[in-house]
């Protein structure tokens, strides 16, 4: 199913500690029903166990490209409920996201 997201963060180039900050701060300025696409040089997948601790059944998550050298994601926002999440700080570190 083809869809425009509404943002698009790009977290290549930057900073792995603020990754998953600038990431939830994207998602935060959804609306409902809107997404956002990450691009990402590894595989996110810490980052949606992170979403989903933080906002269970409020967001949606759709593989676009799964490497290997880059891997895209939509994520969705689901529920307005989800607009109160906030990173803790968590982060990607050395260029992959250890879940550590």
């Amino acid at each position: 199913m083809a869809h425009t997201p509404s943002a698009t963060v790009d977290v290549r180039s930057i900073a792995p500690r603020e990754r998953h900050p600038t990431i939830f701060s994207t998602f935060r300025k959804l609306g409902v029903g809107q997404s956002m696409e990450l691009v990402n040089d590894h595989d996110p997948r810490p980052l949606y166990f992170q979403f989903q601790a933080e906002m269970p059944g409020g967001f949606g998550w759709d593989y676009l490209e799964a490497g290997p050298h880059t891997w895209r994601v939509s994520i969705r926002k689901l529920s307005a409920s989800s607009q109160d999440a906030h990173s803790h700080g968590h982060c990607c570190g050395g260029g992959s996201c250890s879940g550590a």
